[in-house]
């Protein structure tokens, strides 16, 4: 089906509607100091409709000022200087909170692949052998991974979704034996928008010994997170998506309890909490190089060497801005956005395989040859995620109606 002239009109009054009742939603606390929703004043003038942020979030205004007050004090500039421990230490505090966890539980980590590296690793896989189970809908970045795993020795189990969108819970039950290590999962599938009841796989994981990774990278931010109510084990994600950081800067949550079942991964000196040297002038003596002891909290176990500064000090700012907003009402906004474009896509006959009870803010269409769309979205100068068979639209906090008619006007 094509989309008329006249049908775009009406189309778009229908839009007006729905964002104002979108916005009378997500601004019921503005009176409170929350931040209301489209948010575009915070956000730098975009030349184009961006319905991209899944795959790299705009930078903040505010963050883009406290880079550059940083920079103007890195550069040695005489005025008060950034104290980058305090503003390491906030940073994991407010991500800590925005999954309920203790800011003891937060390391920093490079990235999210880092971070399930780093839990293979401290579960001394494969030197242990048994089985590991994840699935298709897990980030596409891992497959190498569990791939290599499984040549070194381990049983890797590769779960599918039986209906091409879901990954059927009955399959994780009958997948996870006694000899089951470590299930691996994203939270909300990176490639259309799945979550999973992660809940109910920590219990099916916990009952066998096994234990839960999660990757949140498409949930921290823009879905309710709860670390402590799930019981996960392990989870991690980048900054440059929904938190609106940047590349090069990651969170890995650890269970606090599991430290001393754990095996360290790595030794650096972030991880040191005294440290004694005997081989300096005036060093005391000692019968050693070094006497030293590990902080016991996750940076004790996992930290390596400096993360980037410029990135802390963004998220300083967006964490504390998505916790004004409220994580809630970035989720109603998105998802009031997505029912739109969801509703129309299939009228006009696009092949939809994010699950309809999603709450995550990726929609995706299955489409042969996607990519011969891209001259028209250039054209058009709107920007989503086009793959090769499929398209991705992932709105975020500056985005309107008014951006989904667009979208709309282009696909049709």
């Amino acid at each position: 089906m094509e989309l008329t002239r006249r049908a775009l009109i009406a189309a778009a009054v229908a839009a007006t509607v729905q964002t104002e009742t979108a916005r009378a939603a997500v601004q019921q606390d503005v009176g409170s100091g929350r931040a209301p929703l489209p948010l575009k004043s915070e956000f730098h003038p975009i030349h184009l409709t961006y319905l991209d942020s899944g795959t790299m979030h705009p930078i903040a205004n505010g963050a883009r000022r406290a880079v550059g007050s940083y920079l103007e004090n890195r550069s040695l500039h005489p005025r008060e200087r950034f104290s980058l421990d305090e503003t390491d230490k906030r940073v994991r505090e407010r991500f800590a909170a925005l999954i309920n966890a203790a800011s003891e539980e937060i390391c920093l980590v490079q990235s999210t692949t880092a971070g399930e590296q780093l839990v293979v690793r401290a579960l001394e896989i494969p030197a242990n052998r048994g089985r590991i189970v994840t699935d298709t809908l897990h980030f596409s970045g891992s497959f190498y991974l569990y791939q290599e795993l499984a040549r070194r020795g381990m049983d890797v189990v590769w779960l599918r979704p039986r209906d091409g969108q879901r990954i059927d819970m009955r399959d994780i039950e009958e997948a996870v034996t006694k000899s089951t290590k470590l299930i691996a999962l994203s939270l909300v599938s990176t490639f259309n928008g799945f979550q999973h009841d992660l809940k109910r796989v920590c219990e099916i994981a916990h009952a066998n010994g096994a234990y839960v990774y999660a990757d949140i990278i498409h949930a921290a931010g823009v879905v309710p997170v709860d670390v402590r109510a799930s019981g996960v084990d392990f989870a991690a994600c980048a900054s440059y998506k929904w938190l609106m950081g940047d590349f090069g800067l990651g969170f890995l949550y650890v269970r606090a309890d599991l430290l001393d079942k754990i095996q360290r991964p790595q030794y650096g000196y972030e991880q040191l909490d005294q440290f004694q040297t005997h081989v300096y002038p005036l060093d005391p003596p000692g019968s050693t190089i070094v006497d030293y002891t590990t902080t016991r909290d996750a940076p004790g176990y996992f930290a390596m060497g400096t993360t980037s500064s410029t990135c802390a000090v963004q998220l300083n700012y967006t964490l504390d801005l998505i916790r004004r907003i409220g994580v809630e009402a970035i989720q109603a906004h998105h998802r009031a956005l997505l029912k739109r474009a969801r509703t129309e896509l299939l009228r006009i006959g696009y092949n939809c395989i994010t699950p309809e009870e999603a709450t995550s803010p990726l929609l995706t269409f299955v489409l042969k040859d996607a990519r011969s769309l891209e001259p028209k979205f250039q054209a058009a100068r709107v920007k989503i995620k086009i793959g090769k068979n499929h398209f991705r639209i992932t709105p975020s906090v500056f985005n309107d109606f008014a951006d989904i008619e667009r979208l709309l006007e282009v696909l049709s």
